[in-house]
């Protein structure tokens, strides 16, 4: 584990910039300002942040299924073959999640491409590569995305996504470029005194213009968050549950958007769900730093919600084998 806790500055640092990333042509300048430290200093602090783990990069957030395709899915794969098949999905370009779950349904991963077709493509030949069927369990209502992280504790407002505003089919594509530019965002800043002049260089787009389109990206929602993306388990929240329940048509909704703004939530969302093999559609993710303040957060959102009666799996993460961001646009559309 990463130790931000005998340095206060990083922990600002991390705590404060996990979103509303200041969209101008020295963003690294403003951080140093906020945090009375040089540009420098900031930028060689992530650096180091970086190297060690604790967070992924420097970039942005997409929200599910807007310009480009995405799913989660989950296998249920023998112990003896669990790091082969791991192996197997993280050299998968499309693939940008790989987790080991407590469930006999154990390897859950999430497949992002440019399209929904890819994503089929990439579905059926993980499946024959493997040997292991696949379950699809796409998105149909996403009630709060964020996985931003309180490193102190204490919870912030948050953006919250709900059903009736942003629906999974809301697709916006303004213009041609944006897949190329949140490709590059996606995968990270550059750390550099000037990031989107450089970003805008490998694209032929001018610095004034990459931030026209990250400003009219991050305002439509297409882009959630642009900010520190924290590798959470490194910075000390390594109980983290992904818990589901099978709840009737008529009461998800209801049900969703109370548990979307329990504390302690991260992820909420409705997905599809498959009758024999998995029949829960309501999911939430809770990130904490023991197995028992997951428990009790769970439990606590679980009665809010009123899903105490309904069917449920807890599925605590063992191991993470792969986290990135998402595939937007294949090399050569980003090229």
């Amino acid at each position: 584990m990463v130790s931000t806790s005998r340095d206060t500055v990083n922990e600002r640092l991390l705590g404060d910039w996990q979103r509303d990333f200041p969209l101008v042509p020295r963003p690294f300048r403003d951080i140093a300002s906020a945090l009375d430290l040089s540009e420098a200093d900031v930028i060689e602090r992530l650096k180091a942040l970086h190297n060690a783990g604790a967070i992924d990069r420097v970039g942005g957030v997409v929200r599910p299924n807007t310009i480009a395709a995405s799913t989660l899915a989950a296998m249920a794969v023998p112990d003896f073959e669990v790091d082969a098949v791991a192996a197997l999905l993280s050299a998968e370009a499309g693939v940008n999640h790989v987790y080991l779950r407590e469930n006999d349904w154990n390897l859950w991963f999430v497949v992002t491409g440019p399209d929904r077709a890819y994503v089929n493509s990439a579905l059926v030949r993980i499946a024959e590569c493997a040997g292991y069927p696949v379950l699809d369990l796409s998105l149909e209502t996403p009630y709060f995305i964020d996985l931003g992280f309180a490193l102190t504790g204490a919870e912030t407002n948050k953006p919250r996504y709900l059903s009736g505003d942003r629906g999974p089919g809301d697709r916006h594509l303004p213009e041609p470029v944006d897949r190329a530019l949140v490709q590059k965002l996606t995968s990270g800043l550059p750390l550099v005194p000037e990031p989107f002049r450089l970003l805008g260089s490998d694209l032929g787009m001018t610095e004034a213009n990459v931030l026209k389109r990250l400003g009219a990206l991050t305002a439509s929602g297409i882009v959630p968050r642009i900010g520190i993306i924290v590798r959470h388990r490194a910075v000390g929240w390594r109980a983290n549950a992904m818990v589901t329940w099978d709840v009737p048509p008529p009461d998800v909704d209801r049900a969703g958007e109370i548990l979307a703004r329990a504390s302690g939530v991260n992820l909420c969302y409705r997905r599809r769900r498959h009758e024999q093999a998995w029949p829960y559609n309501l999911y939430c993710m809770v990130h904490a730093k023991t197995r028992e303040d997951a428990l009790e957060k769970i439990g606590d959102a679980q009665d809010l919600a009123g899903l105490s009666s309904f069917p449920r799996q807890i599925l605590f993460s063992l191991r993470c084998f792969k986290q990135t961001g998402a595939l937007i646009s294949l090399p050569k559309e980003a090229a």
